[in-house]
């Protein structure tokens, strides 16, 4: 008789035995020195940042000592009479800011679809030559361009809001009579100004993040029977739009910061008006350049501790728009 063939015991392989071999290989000296260059430049980015916040905090220790927590909400900028702050100058910075993105946000993210989805592949270098270029552009010169060119030519449109739109809208209304000279030097002319110098910023990043649209995504758009609009906003727009904002953000730190545009054609006042289109406005970055040549110790002092509420303010705004676009690579948003 034939014995009997014994079934085959079949053992589990432990658990370990899935796992991934780690490979790894001894670094050479090269690459250790490399490596050890990366992270000292990277860490130097920190050290300048906290090196210039302690020097805006030294330098500004005599004004905040002498007003206390009243330099957030001091209206006058009287440093003779220790009466100065910037509740009045930093609103108007705020929205001069946000004048420059209502206008800049619109026309940079056209730019940017036109450009990732329908300019013809041998014009885009082209094109985004020209945005580039835009960025290069000395601010001076926007500020020169808007004093001598725009101004003049944009009083008709700020007199044709205020008279039509400004009994509707309160922040349109001008209350300094219809002239000329009420029209100019305004908010809304600084803020036309600084959207040019914030178009290529927010036009680059946004282009970057449209073009990163997963190409698989693209192609089943198109197999659905989608159209290329239906495409974009179905896939592109969706998969930018932590980026666009993260873009958007720092096209605003970025306005927040602007200096010599704004200096050029905004008339100073000490005084919060949300009204736009009249003559008068300031900024902290345009305060600081109009008075730092005729500022004694304490009234530097002042500038100095502005700087540094500027400062604090434009640098939460671009760690969190860096937060927000490092978030958009990876195309999660398409998802919903």
């Amino acid at each position: 008789m034939t014995a009997a063939v014994q079934p085959t015991e079949y053992r589990v392989p432990p658990p370990e035995a899935d796992r991934p071999r780690p490979i790894s290989a001894p670094a050479s000296p090269a690459d250790r020195a490399f490596r050890g260059l990366l992270r000292a430049a990277g860490l130097s980015v920190f050290a300048l940042m906290g090196l210039i916040a302690f020097f805006l905090l030294l330098r500004g220790t005599e004004a905040l000592d002498a007003v206390g927590w009243s330099f957030l909400t001091e209206q006058r900028w009287r440093t003779a009479a220790h009466s100065f702050g910037i509740a009045a100058v930093l609103p108007d910075g705020i929205l001069i800011a946000v004048i420059a993105l209502c206008i800049a946000v619109p026309v940079a993210l056209t730019a940017a679809l036109f450009i990732s989805e329908y300019a013809p592949v041998r014009l885009r270098p082209t094109l985004i030559s020209l945005v580039d270029l835009m960025a290069a552009i000395p601010s001076i010169v926007y500020g020169l361009w808007g004093l001598f060119f725009l101004q003049p030519r944009i009083v008709g449109l700020c007199r044709w809001l205020a008279v039509h739109l400004g009994g509707a809208l309160p922040f349109l209304e001008v209350r300094t009579g219809d002239i000329a000279t009420s029209y100019t030097s305004s908010t809304f002319i600084a803020g036309t100004v600084v959207s040019l110098m914030i178009i290529p910023i927010i036009a680059s990043l946004s282009r970057e993040v449209f073009s990163q649209a997963p190409a698989g995504e693209r192609e089943g758009a198109y197999a659905l029977g989608s159209t290329r609009w239906g495409m974009v906003r179905t896939v592109v727009l969706p998969f930018g739009r932590g980026g666009v904002i993260g873009a958007v953000m720092l096209g605003f730190g970025r306005a927040m910061g602007e200096t010599i545009a704004v200096a050029l054609i905004i008339s100073p006042v000490f005084r919060v008006s949300w009204h736009v289109l009249e003559n008068g406005g300031n900024s902290i970055s345009s305060l600081i350049a109009l008075r730092f040549s005729e500022s004694d110790s304490l009234s530097l002092s002042a500038l100095m501790a502005a700087g540094l509420v500027l400062f604090a303010l434009t640098l939460l705004v671009n760690v969190a728009a860096g937060f927000i676009i490092s978030r958009s690579r990876s195309g999660a948003t398409t998802s919903d």
